[in-house]
Protein backbone atom coordinates (compact mmCIF):
# COMPACT_ATOMS: atom_id res chain seq x y z
CA UNK A 1 0.00 0.00 0.00
CA UNK A 2 1.32 3.42 -0.51
CA UNK A 3 2.39 5.79 2.21
CA UNK A 4 0.22 8.29 3.65
CA UNK A 5 1.19 11.73 3.87
CA UNK A 6 0.86 13.18 7.23
CA UNK A 7 -0.51 16.94 7.91
CA UNK A 8 -0.39 18.96 10.94
CA UNK A 9 -3.88 18.40 11.76
CA UNK A 10 -3.42 14.72 12.13
CA UNK A 11 -3.55 13.09 15.81
CA UNK A 12 -2.72 9.90 17.01
CA UNK A 13 -4.92 8.41 20.07
CA UNK A 14 -3.17 5.96 22.45
CA UNK A 15 -4.72 3.61 24.45
CA UNK A 16 -2.99 2.97 27.64
CA UNK A 17 -4.10 -0.84 29.47
CA UNK A 18 -5.58 0.99 32.68
CA UNK A 19 -4.13 -2.34 34.68
CA UNK A 20 -0.28 -1.43 33.60
CA UNK A 21 1.98 1.39 34.71
CA UNK A 22 5.40 0.31 35.86
CA UNK A 23 7.92 3.08 35.31
CA UNK A 24 9.36 1.16 32.43
CA UNK A 25 6.17 1.25 31.16
CA UNK A 26 5.49 4.80 31.10
CA UNK A 27 8.71 5.79 30.20
CA UNK A 28 7.99 3.97 26.59
CA UNK A 29 5.00 6.05 26.59
CA UNK A 30 6.59 9.05 27.36
CA UNK A 31 9.08 8.41 24.30
CA UNK A 32 6.94 7.32 22.26
CA UNK A 33 4.75 11.32 22.69
CA UNK A 34 7.84 12.98 22.10
CA UNK A 35 8.56 10.85 18.84
CA UNK A 36 4.91 11.86 17.35
CA UNK A 37 5.62 15.66 18.43
CA UNK A 38 8.62 15.45 16.63
CA UNK A 39 6.92 13.79 13.57
CA UNK A 40 4.93 16.69 13.61
CA UNK A 41 1.51 14.62 14.80
CA UNK A 42 -0.68 15.54 17.48
CA UNK A 43 -0.75 12.59 20.64
CA UNK A 44 -3.76 12.17 22.88
CA UNK A 45 -3.37 9.70 25.65
CA UNK A 46 -6.38 7.85 26.99
CA UNK A 47 -6.64 5.68 29.96
CA UNK A 48 -9.96 5.98 29.51
CA UNK A 49 -11.52 3.50 27.24
CA UNK A 50 -15.28 4.31 27.08
CA UNK A 51 -13.49 8.16 26.60
CA UNK A 52 -11.60 7.73 23.36
CA UNK A 53 -15.17 5.95 22.05
CA UNK A 54 -16.96 9.47 22.40
CA UNK A 55 -14.40 10.89 20.68
CA UNK A 56 -14.41 8.78 17.69
CA UNK A 57 -18.15 9.63 17.40
CA UNK A 58 -16.63 12.56 15.88
CA UNK A 59 -16.05 12.97 12.42
CA UNK A 60 -14.12 15.65 11.78
CA UNK A 61 -12.05 14.53 14.53
CA UNK A 62 -12.03 10.59 13.24
CA UNK A 63 -11.41 11.95 9.76
CA UNK A 64 -8.11 13.28 11.09
CA UNK A 65 -6.87 10.24 13.03
CA UNK A 66 -4.01 8.73 12.23
CA UNK A 67 -3.90 6.03 13.99
CA UNK A 68 -4.93 4.06 17.33
CA UNK A 69 -2.30 2.90 19.51
CA UNK A 70 -2.97 -0.14 21.87
CA UNK A 71 -0.24 0.31 24.65
CA UNK A 72 -0.28 -3.08 26.29
CA UNK A 73 0.39 -6.56 25.74
CA UNK A 74 -1.79 -8.81 23.55
CA UNK A 75 -4.75 -8.22 25.51
CA UNK A 76 -4.84 -4.41 25.26
CA UNK A 77 -4.51 -5.08 21.38
CA UNK A 78 -7.24 -7.50 21.31
CA UNK A 79 -9.41 -4.73 23.08
CA UNK A 80 -8.71 -2.28 20.41
CA UNK A 81 -9.37 -4.59 17.66
CA UNK A 82 -12.45 -5.34 19.27
CA UNK A 83 -13.32 -1.49 20.12
CA UNK A 84 -12.36 0.66 17.10
CA UNK A 85 -13.52 -1.51 13.80
CA UNK A 86 -12.24 0.10 10.37
CA UNK A 87 -9.39 2.22 12.38
CA UNK A 88 -6.10 2.12 11.76
CA UNK A 89 -3.88 0.37 14.07
CA UNK A 90 -0.38 0.51 16.11
CA UNK A 91 1.12 -1.40 18.94
CA UNK A 92 3.22 -0.29 21.49
CA UNK A 93 3.89 -3.48 22.88
CA UNK A 94 4.18 -3.67 27.08
CA UNK A 95 3.17 -6.61 28.23
CA UNK A 96 4.78 -10.36 28.66
CA UNK A 97 4.51 -11.90 25.08
CA UNK A 98 3.53 -9.14 22.92
CA UNK A 99 2.48 -11.99 20.24
CA UNK A 100 1.55 -9.77 17.62
CA UNK A 101 3.66 -6.92 17.66
CA UNK A 102 6.85 -9.82 17.37
CA UNK A 103 5.02 -11.21 14.37
CA UNK A 104 4.75 -7.52 13.13
CA UNK A 105 8.20 -6.65 13.37
CA UNK A 106 7.13 -3.42 16.02
CA UNK A 107 10.08 -3.35 18.59
CA UNK A 108 9.55 -2.63 22.10
CA UNK A 109 10.65 1.14 21.89
CA UNK A 110 8.01 4.23 21.92
CA UNK A 111 10.93 6.20 19.74
CA UNK A 112 10.90 3.50 17.13
CA UNK A 113 6.51 2.92 17.17
CA UNK A 114 6.28 6.60 16.60
CA UNK A 115 8.78 6.36 13.77
CA UNK A 116 6.72 3.66 12.31
CA UNK A 117 3.27 5.27 12.64
CA UNK A 118 5.19 8.62 10.68
CA UNK A 119 6.09 6.39 7.83
CA UNK A 120 3.09 5.17 7.24
CA UNK A 121 3.16 2.39 5.83
CA UNK A 122 -0.22 0.11 6.33
CA UNK A 123 -0.36 -3.45 6.33
CA UNK A 124 -3.70 -5.07 5.98
CA UNK A 125 -4.85 -8.31 7.53
CA UNK A 126 -7.48 -11.32 8.27
CA UNK A 127 -9.12 -11.84 11.85
CA UNK A 128 -11.34 -14.00 12.89
CA UNK A 129 -14.39 -13.48 15.48
CA UNK A 130 -16.34 -15.32 17.98
CA UNK A 131 -19.50 -13.85 18.41
CA UNK A 132 -18.87 -10.40 18.27
CA UNK A 133 -15.38 -10.49 20.09
CA UNK A 134 -12.39 -9.80 17.62
CA UNK A 135 -8.82 -11.63 17.87
CA UNK A 136 -5.81 -11.95 15.70
CA UNK A 137 -3.57 -15.17 16.38
CA UNK A 138 -5.82 -18.01 17.56
CA UNK A 139 -8.80 -19.53 19.79
CA UNK A 140 -8.71 -22.66 21.33
CA UNK A 141 -11.55 -24.83 23.01
CA UNK A 142 -10.85 -27.36 25.74
CA UNK A 143 -7.23 -27.85 27.89
CA UNK A 144 -5.87 -24.82 26.93
CA UNK A 145 -8.43 -22.29 27.22
CA UNK A 146 -9.16 -24.13 30.73
CA UNK A 147 -5.61 -23.07 31.88
CA UNK A 148 -6.89 -19.16 30.55
CA UNK A 149 -9.81 -18.96 32.50
CA UNK A 150 -8.62 -20.36 35.98
CA UNK A 151 -5.71 -17.64 35.07
CA UNK A 152 -8.15 -15.17 34.60
CA UNK A 153 -10.23 -16.02 37.89
CA UNK A 154 -7.25 -15.27 39.96
CA UNK A 155 -5.37 -12.43 38.72
CA UNK A 156 -4.89 -9.15 40.15
CA UNK A 157 -2.66 -7.35 38.10
CA UNK A 158 0.12 -8.11 35.32
CA UNK A 159 0.48 -11.17 33.82
CA UNK A 160 3.47 -13.33 33.57
CA UNK A 161 5.03 -17.07 32.35
CA UNK A 162 5.07 -18.10 36.23
CA UNK A 163 1.28 -16.78 36.70
CA UNK A 164 0.60 -19.84 34.42
CA UNK A 165 1.78 -22.35 36.84
CA UNK A 166 -0.95 -22.84 39.71
CA UNK A 167 -3.60 -23.01 36.57
CA UNK A 168 -1.65 -25.73 34.67
CA UNK A 169 -1.13 -27.71 37.54
CA UNK A 170 -4.93 -27.45 38.38
CA UNK A 171 -6.19 -28.32 34.89
CA UNK A 172 -4.00 -30.69 34.35
CA UNK A 173 -5.20 -32.53 37.92
CA UNK A 174 -8.79 -31.85 37.02
CA UNK A 175 -9.70 -31.10 33.51
CA UNK A 176 -12.49 -33.65 32.20
CA UNK A 177 -11.77 -33.77 28.42
CA UNK A 178 -15.51 -34.01 27.06
CA UNK A 179 -15.77 -34.58 23.53
CA UNK A 180 -16.09 -31.58 21.10
CA UNK A 181 -17.88 -32.19 17.84
CA UNK A 182 -16.90 -29.78 15.38
CA UNK A 183 -18.81 -28.41 12.14
CA UNK A 184 -16.86 -26.21 9.23
CA UNK A 185 -18.61 -24.38 6.48
CA UNK A 186 -20.91 -26.45 4.92
CA UNK A 187 -19.55 -29.30 5.45
CA UNK A 188 -22.03 -31.88 6.58
CA UNK A 189 -19.63 -34.21 8.43
CA UNK A 190 -19.11 -33.66 12.12
CA UNK A 191 -15.28 -33.87 13.60
CA UNK A 192 -14.90 -34.68 16.89
CA UNK A 193 -11.88 -33.88 18.82
CA UNK A 194 -10.76 -32.97 22.57
CA UNK A 195 -9.26 -30.25 22.07
CA UNK A 196 -9.53 -27.58 19.20
CA UNK A 197 -7.58 -24.95 18.08
CA UNK A 198 -8.27 -22.18 15.58
CA UNK A 199 -5.16 -20.00 14.21
CA UNK A 200 -5.54 -17.43 11.73
CA UNK A 201 -1.97 -15.79 12.69
CA UNK A 202 0.83 -18.93 13.77
CA UNK A 203 2.28 -17.28 16.90
CA UNK A 204 1.47 -18.27 20.28
CA UNK A 205 3.67 -18.12 24.15
CA UNK A 206 6.63 -19.83 24.54
CA UNK A 207 6.98 -19.40 20.65
CA UNK A 208 4.93 -22.17 19.57
CA UNK A 209 4.10 -21.95 16.12
CA UNK A 210 0.76 -24.23 15.64
CA UNK A 211 -0.32 -24.33 11.88
CA UNK A 212 3.01 -23.93 10.04
CA UNK A 213 0.35 -23.24 6.73
CA UNK A 214 -1.20 -20.22 8.38
CA UNK A 215 -1.31 -16.94 6.36
CA UNK A 216 -2.53 -13.56 7.34
CA UNK A 217 -3.95 -12.32 4.27
CA UNK A 218 -5.81 -15.60 2.67
CA UNK A 219 -8.90 -15.62 3.88
CA UNK A 220 -8.93 -18.68 5.75
CA UNK A 221 -8.85 -20.33 9.19
CA UNK A 222 -6.46 -23.16 9.83
CA UNK A 223 -8.12 -25.86 12.16
CA UNK A 224 -6.26 -28.26 14.18
CA UNK A 225 -8.28 -31.02 15.67
CA UNK A 226 -6.44 -33.26 19.01
CA UNK A 227 -8.43 -36.46 18.57
CA UNK A 228 -7.03 -37.98 22.39
CA UNK A 229 -7.49 -36.51 25.68
CA UNK A 230 -5.80 -37.04 29.08
CA UNK A 231 -3.13 -35.74 31.52
CA UNK A 232 -0.43 -38.00 29.43
CA UNK A 233 -1.63 -37.24 26.07
CA UNK A 234 -2.06 -33.33 26.61
CA UNK A 235 1.34 -33.33 27.58
CA UNK A 236 2.49 -35.08 24.54
CA UNK A 237 0.85 -33.22 22.67
CA UNK A 238 2.76 -30.30 24.20
CA UNK A 239 6.17 -31.79 23.68
CA UNK A 240 5.45 -32.18 19.70
CA UNK A 241 4.13 -28.77 19.59
CA UNK A 242 6.95 -27.51 21.73
CA UNK A 243 9.10 -29.28 19.00
CA UNK A 244 7.03 -28.44 16.08
CA UNK A 245 6.41 -31.83 15.04
CA UNK A 246 2.85 -32.31 16.02
CA UNK A 247 0.87 -31.77 12.73
CA UNK A 248 2.69 -34.49 11.67
CA UNK A 249 1.01 -36.96 14.61
CA UNK A 250 -2.12 -39.37 12.91
CA UNK A 251 -3.88 -38.19 15.72
CA UNK A 252 -3.84 -34.14 14.78
CA UNK A 253 -6.28 -33.12 11.94
CA UNK A 254 -5.47 -30.11 10.05
CA UNK A 255 -8.11 -28.36 8.28
CA UNK A 256 -8.98 -25.42 7.04
CA UNK A 257 -12.33 -22.95 6.89
CA UNK A 258 -14.01 -19.78 6.69
CA UNK A 259 -16.95 -20.78 9.28
CA UNK A 260 -16.14 -22.63 12.57
CA UNK A 261 -19.28 -24.29 14.69
CA UNK A 262 -18.10 -26.61 18.20
CA UNK A 263 -20.24 -27.54 20.80
CA UNK A 264 -20.54 -30.15 23.48
CA UNK A 265 -22.81 -32.37 26.23
CA UNK A 266 -21.60 -29.97 28.64
CA UNK A 267 -20.14 -26.27 28.54
CA UNK A 268 -16.22 -26.04 27.64
CA UNK A 269 -13.65 -23.11 28.06
CA UNK A 270 -12.96 -20.71 24.98
CA UNK A 271 -10.28 -18.61 24.78
CA UNK A 272 -9.18 -15.62 22.54
CA UNK A 273 -5.47 -14.55 22.19
CA UNK A 274 -4.76 -15.45 25.35
CA UNK A 275 -8.29 -14.16 27.33
CA UNK A 276 -11.13 -16.13 27.81
CA UNK A 277 -13.88 -15.97 25.69
CA UNK A 278 -17.59 -17.95 27.08
CA UNK A 279 -17.71 -21.26 26.68
CA UNK A 280 -19.26 -23.57 24.13
CA UNK A 281 -21.23 -23.46 21.75
CA UNK A 282 -19.47 -21.50 19.90
CA UNK A 283 -18.84 -20.25 16.29
CA UNK A 284 -15.82 -18.37 15.15
CA UNK A 285 -15.56 -16.99 11.38
CA UNK A 286 -12.70 -15.43 9.53
CA UNK A 287 -12.50 -11.57 8.78
CA UNK A 288 -10.75 -10.93 5.76
CA UNK A 289 -8.52 -8.13 5.20
CA UNK A 290 -10.25 -6.23 8.21
CA UNK A 291 -7.23 -4.86 10.45
CA UNK A 292 -5.13 -2.10 8.75
CA UNK A 293 -1.68 -2.66 11.05
CA UNK A 294 1.05 0.25 11.07
CA UNK A 295 4.00 -2.09 10.90
CA UNK A 296 7.73 -1.96 9.51
CA UNK A 297 6.82 -1.78 5.54
CA UNK A 298 10.30 -4.24 5.19
CA UNK A 299 8.73 -6.66 7.58
CA UNK A 300 6.20 -7.78 4.79
CA UNK A 301 9.02 -10.01 2.37
CA UNK A 302 9.05 -12.44 5.31
CA UNK A 303 5.54 -13.10 5.66
CA UNK A 304 4.76 -13.46 1.98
Amino acid sequence: MPQTRKTAAEWVAIQANPKAGSGAQREQVGLLVDSLREQGLRPLLFKNRDRLSRVLTNPKLKSRLRCIVAAGGDGTVGDVLHRYPGCPISILPLGTENLLARYLGIPRCGRSVGEIIAAGHVRIVDLASVGERRFSLMASIGFDADVVHRLDAIRTGHVRRASYLKPIWDSLRSYQYPDLRIRLDDDPQTYTAKLVMVVNINAYALGIQPAQSARDDDGKLEVLFFERGSTFQMLRYFYKVMRGTHESLADIRTVRATRIHVESDVAVPVQIDGDPAGMTPVDIRVLPAAAQFMAPSEHDESHD
